[in-house]
């Protein structure tokens, strides 16, 4: 007879698969585009305009001729980068003012907690607009912006975790018998919270790849003839009704990664929380 925790079981390993087969699958793409891709990006043929898919082109091509497979793997690229770079921006500060803030405490982490609540209130996009009318638009410019919206989750999640680890016994004696709370951090605190520091990683990683596109389609983010996701959205929108695969694939994409990333987050997060494991056996 089946046990309900272990139909739990199957369901929470299969979100963990599926979420890492999409996730690899547009990594994969990514990382092949470096390489190849089945024509050149940006190569234009207005004479195979808005062409179906076929052996020559797999998805067809666009109001300018251009191979869309091609353009959906350059974007699968520029998103891995600026999730990447954005996610990684977010993590370093925001974890290192976390982590400061749960072992120091008192001002230094009302401070900490009142400048995320600061940037909490101007998201991605508006800081992204608040950049860019400065700076111009750009993938530099919407990575700064997605990464600074980053730095206060991280910053939160790294705080509240520390502080559970702080108020365990073993961080209290290390400080009774002299050791640096630099030390404790470094080798208890840092260690016991990085589970929870992966799942939430991989969630911004989704959240980040769904502001670039955002920011493209507003046209604040890659700028052409650079492929973007958002960009290609926003350029299909003339065409829906002649063509619409170029609206479709392009959002199917978008679609997929961001599933895949919170399938990937929530089987991890299942699997590295053992509070929650035990939760849901029990």
């Amino acid at each position: 007879m089946i046990r309900t925790a272990d139909i739990t079981c199957l369901r929470r390993h299969l979100g963990l698969l599926v979420g890492a087969v999409l996730t690899g699958l547009v990594i994969l793409a990514a990382l092949v585009s470096l390489f190849w891709t089945p024509h050149a990006f940006d190569a234009v043929s207005i004479s195979q305009r808005l062409q179906g898919p076929s052996g020559t082109h797999w998805f067809g091509t666009d109001h300018f001729g251009r191979d869309i497979a091609s353009r959906l793997m350059i974007g699968a690229r520029n998103s891995i980068m600026v999730g990447v770079v954005a996610v990684g921006i977010g993590l370093v500060a925001g974890v290192a003012l976390g982590l400061l803030a749960a072992a120091r405490g008192g001002w230094v982490d009302d401070l900490v907690a009142r400048g995320a609540d600061i940037v909490f209130a101007f998201p991605a996009v508006v800081s992204a607009i608040l950049i860019t009318a400065v700076f111009g638009p750009g993938a530099v410019n919407a990575i700064i912006a997605i990464g600074i919206f980053n730095v206060p989750v991280f910053a939160r999640v790294a705080r509240g975790a520390a502080r559970q680890v702080w108020n365990q016994e073993y961080a209290r004696s290390g400080l009774a018998i002299g050791k640096s709370s630099a030390a404790i951090t470094r080798d208890h605190v840092l260690p016991n919270i990085a589970p929870v520091l992966i799942v939430q990683a991989t969630i911004q990683f989704a959240v980040a790849i769904l502001a670039e596109a955002a920011l493209a389609y507003l046209g604040l983010g890659t700028q052409p003839p650079s492929p973007s996701w958002g960009r290609m959205l926003f350029d299909a929108q003339t065409f829906m009704a002649l063509d619409p695969k170029l609206a479709i694939l392009p959002g199917l994409a978008i679609f997929l990664a961001v599933l895949g990333l919170n399938l990937l987050g929530d089987g991890l997060r299942d699997t590295l929380d053992p509070r929650l494991r035990t939760e849901r056996m029990g």
